[in-house]
């Protein structure tokens, strides 16, 4: 048996991407997984950055695609679907351990860098979850 080749690293973007389309479900659409990235993560984002970056992750295999049925809604177009393929999901669960792993035993720290800096209304707890 075989041991799977460990997953490759993925930036802070295609993280976000990730994550968004997790959130989602399997079938998301770029405009949805936009508008998640704006209201989860607060960042003023292009639509054409998450149509770039969800290009890049299907060249990597990290997600794929299909075009859905048209709607009148959209005029008779079609919408591009996204799915989290394996090596994505990998990919991900990685990126999440690690980071895990590095914050783990910093919550005083992380807390008292909250704290430091504007807005200081939430702790990192608060944001992150629990530990």
């Amino acid at each position: 048996m075989g041991v799977s080749p460990p997953a490759p690293a993925l930036g802070e973007f295609e993280q976000l991407v990730l994550f968004a389309l997790l959130r989602l479900g399997n079938g998301a659409f770029g405009a949805a997984i936009h508008r998640e990235i704006v209201s989860r993560a607060g960042r003023d984002i292009s639509p054409a950055a998450v149509y770039v970056t969800l290009d890049r992750l299907e060249a990597k295999r990290m997600v794929c695609s299909y075009v859905g049925t048209p709607s009148q809604v959209r005029g008779g177009r079609r919408r591009k679907h996204y799915l989290l393929d394996t090596a994505g999901q990998r990919a991900l669960l990685r990126a999440y351990r690690t980071f895990l792993a590095m914050v783990g035993g910093l919550q005083t720290e992380l807390d008292a860098l909250a704290l430091s800096v504007s807005p200081p209304a939430q702790t990192v707890r608060t944001v992150y979850g629990r530990w």
